[in-house]
């Protein structure tokens, strides 16, 4: 049975939001303004999924995508929304997140958009399978809502070299004996094709993460064979995963050829990024929040003491340690930490360990307190201890890539009796629904 709806809004996750009876419609691929009929996919007791059969009024918000896959990759579901609407859509789901999830009567300002819409990924994770028949490779992203790999050949939101290093691996990687991996088996060679590349440098970190626990011969040629290609290839690593798992990358990663980091520039700071290693998929992007907040630090703090936790391979807490008087930075991998000393021998201070054990024993105050954690965001009791370990008159500075992992904390924080000064949010990942947001709170 079809239906014709109008789109009144866009979902957290994307989806264009309808209403039938009252009852709450979400719809893939459509746009706000749109007029549409749909089919019923899926129908629960509050609410239905559905797909538009046939667009009768287009929104004036709607463009051609410039990607020919995407309507069948799951990457850039919002790509045929012209961009500056796409950052008033983001800005309503964090405003959305904020008042219905963080109890938050805040406005929220527009985002600050990305200074490249396309080119601008520098982080590729790429799925491996392979044919039945002529076991030809596949690589790609997963269609939404499945684990079927799109063979991508040409993505526009990433460096084109990037697409002939993956174009190389897919072609030339049979010539030497591996295989793409099989899910449902557990079977197969190459999982996944991961590659870091440097905005600044130009420069490619090719990760080849493997069904397997140590190098072997032909993985070893083949590194090489790849390394030796591209001029633009600093490196080749190899990443051991061979448990049955969804998870990328597993613990161990050795070195097989050239290097095994990139560099990049952020305010004028050079960063080692390693194949382990979280930083930003977007770094110009990136570059726009450090600023931020190193300018909110300069501007409210005369030669404070900040702590950087989650901090990564230290990206805050080096781009803030100029207006600073010290900076402690806390990450839980090791491999994070040796960048970190690396890029500054002298400061920040960096303890190797998990945030929440830093917490419950360090007994110094600090003026700010930055935290970065993954999107599942912080425990209930590492925001205590962050307030514990503020001076009067201290922030926290809470950046997260999650509106509603970041709406829940904030509401824990308010009914502690905190107050959000400011959100503001940073488009760090174009043409999807994922936007980044930086709130300053006072606790005191």
């Amino acid at each position: 049975m079809e239906f014709v709806v109008k789109i009144e809004k866009l979902s957290n996750l994307g989806f264009g939001i309808a209403r039938i009876d009252s009852q709450v419609v979400f719809v893939e691929g459509a746009c706000p303004g749109d007029e549409v009929k749909i089919e019923i996919t899926q129908k629960h007791r509050n609410f239905s999924h559905a797909r538009i059969t046939e667009i009768i009024t287009p929104s004036v918000h709607r463009v051609k995508p410039v990607c020919a896959m995407q309507k069948v990759c799951g990457a850039c579901r919002l790509q045929f929304i012209d961009y500056n609407y796409q950052l008033e859509l983001k800005r309503q789901i964090v405003q959305d997140a904020m008042r219905t999830i963080g109890n938050l009567d805040i406005e929220i300002p527009a985002p600050v958009p990305s200074p490249q819409i396309f080119g601008y990924r520098r982080k590729i994770q790429y799925p491996v399978s392979e044919t039945k028949v002529s076991k030809r490779l596949l690589a790609g992203y997963y269609k939404p809502q499945s684990h079927e790999i799109v063979n991508i050949k040409h993505c526009p939101i990433q460096p084109a070299i990037c697409d002939d290093i993956i174009d190389f691996i897919r072609n030339k990687a049979p010539d030497f004996g591996i295989s793409g991996y099989n899910e449902r088996k557990h079977s197969g060679d190459l999982r996944h094709i991961v590659i870091r590349s440097s905005a600044s440098e130009g420069a490619n970190l090719v990760t080849l993460a493997v069904n397997a626990t140590k190098p072997f011969q032909r993985l070893k040629d083949f590194a090489r064979a790849v390394f030796d290609e591209f001029r633009e290839v600093s490196g080749v690593c190899v990443n051991f995963n061979s448990k049955k798992t969804n998870v990328i990358m597993g613990a161990k990663t050795e070195c097989l050829a050239g290097k095994n980091f990139v560099e990049e520039k952020i305010l004028g700071k050079t960063f080692k990024i390693g194949a382990n290693t979280f930083f930003q998929v977007n770094p110009e992007s990136a570059e726009n929040i450090f600023a931020y907040v190193r300018d909110y630090i300069r501007q409210n703090f005369n030669a404070p003491v900040v702590l950087d936790a989650y901090a990564g391979i230290s990206s805050f807490g080096i781009c803030v340690s100029d207006v600073c008087k010290k900076v402690v930075s806390v990450e839980e991998n090791a491999d994070s930490c040796d960048f970190a000393r690396a890029a500054a021998p002298d400061n920040p201070e960096i303890h190797n360990m998990d945030v929440s054990e830093f917490f419950a024993k360090e007994k110094r105050k600090f003026d700010v307190i930055i935290v970065d954690p993954p999107r599942k965001g912080c425990t209930q009791q590492s925001l205590d201890e962050a307030c514990r370990l503020l001076k009067p008159k201290g922030r926290i500075i809470y950046v997260s890539c999650n509106p509603a992992t970041l709406a829940r904390d904030l509401k824990y924080l308010t009914g502690k009796g905190a107050k959000v000064e400011s959100i503001q949010p940073f488009d760090m990942f174009c043409h999807t629904y994922h936007i980044e947001n930086a709130a300053v709170i006072s606790v005191h």
